[in-house]
């Protein structure tokens, strides 16, 4: 599979202070998730795949090439800072055709561009005649996803792009990013939301203090931490029933009733595998009805969490 961007043995110092320390990885086409605490090197990083700092040591190529000083790559890159410096005296879609115009875009398709683009990161046209600087976050974020989508770019890099969004637009902008994907574009997402990258991302990359400590597709990452009893959570009509069926089959090291959750119960399983298979035949035989299942060891979330404190 071709690598998007691939790292090799990748430093970045500021003066005595490390921002990356010799790592290597391949980010590959489609969605990418890039998580870590504060500090880990995540800004760094996007940074010299943008084009913005270069390496210290080693090398990040971008489409097989070194996104500094590289104009031509760099008209292949969007980019979706965490902040923003658009001008708030200005209507959304003046600015993008002025940007439309500077990157090169031929006049007479310029703002056909800009109206489908304000159109498609779902800003409704009710609000094209204000002023971004009386635009709320969320509308900002919007407006910022637009510009960097303006010349149809291979990469989209997008820092922190959920935040100042509502529910309803949290998840206008997972079906844009979804779509995007499937027309093509690859993109990686820096975020601290966890359950939305989870949802969005296949594949993720993981930082702390410069290192990077996992990566891959999330099957991989959790089939790697995975040791020991696994543990999930389930909520039935009668827990205890549940949990005498389930530990009689032999099935269970352990369980414990959820006080907090109706019908709650905590199970520690001898096998996933196995508890998976003979799930609906018990259930059946017993006259048990089931309303949620989930592993409490298998979220993007715990995999972090497992990572990061290793």
């Amino acid at each position: 599979m071709e690598n998007v961007i691939q790292a090799v043995e990748l430093s970045r110092w500021y003066g005595i202070v490390m921002g990356l320390n010799n790592i290597s990885f391949n980010i590959h086409p489609g969605l990418t998730g890039l998580v870590g605490p504060n500090g880990a090197g995540k800004s760094t990083l996007i940074k010299i795949i943008t084009g913005q700092i270069r390496t210290s040591t080693g090398t990040l190529t971008v489409f097989g090439e070194l996104p500094w000083n590289n104009p031509r790559l760099l008209r292949q890159i969007g980019y979706c800072p965490e902040d923003d410096s658009m001008p708030d005296d200005l209507q959304p879609l003046p600015w993008l055709e002025s940007l439309g115009l500077i990157s090169g875009l031929p006049r007479n398709e310029v703002s056909d561009r800009c109206v489908a683009l304000l159109r498609r990161v779902k800003l409704g046209e009710i609000h094209w005649t204000k002023r971004i600087g009386e635009y709320s976050k969320g509308m900002r974020q919007r407006v910022k996803l637009a510009q960097a989508l303006l010349h149809e770019p291979r990469l989209l890099v997008l820092d922190e792009p959920m935040n100042g969004l509502d529910p309803m637009g949290r998840a206008d902008m997972q079906q844009i990013l979804k779509q995007l994907a499937r027309d093509g574009a690859s993109i990686l997402i820096s975020s601290h939301i966890l359950p939305e990258l989870e949802a969005l991302c296949p594949n993720i990359l993981i930082l702390n203090w410069g290192r990077v400590l996992a990566g891959g597709s999330q099957s991989e990452l959790r089939n790697q931490l995975q040791s020991g009893a696994e543990r999930y959570f389930v909520r039935c009509d009668d827990p205890e029933k549940m949990a005498r069926v389930l530990f009689e089959a032999g099935l269970l090291i352990g369980f414990q009733l959820d006080e907090e959750q109706p019908g709650g119960l905590s199970l520690r399983l001898r096998e996933s595998d196995a508890f998976h298979e003979r799930l609906p035949s018990l259930l059946e035989e017993h006259n048990l009805t089931l309303h949620e299942l989930r592993s409490q060891d298998r979220s993007l979330q715990n995999i972090f969490d497992r990572i990061t404190t290793q």
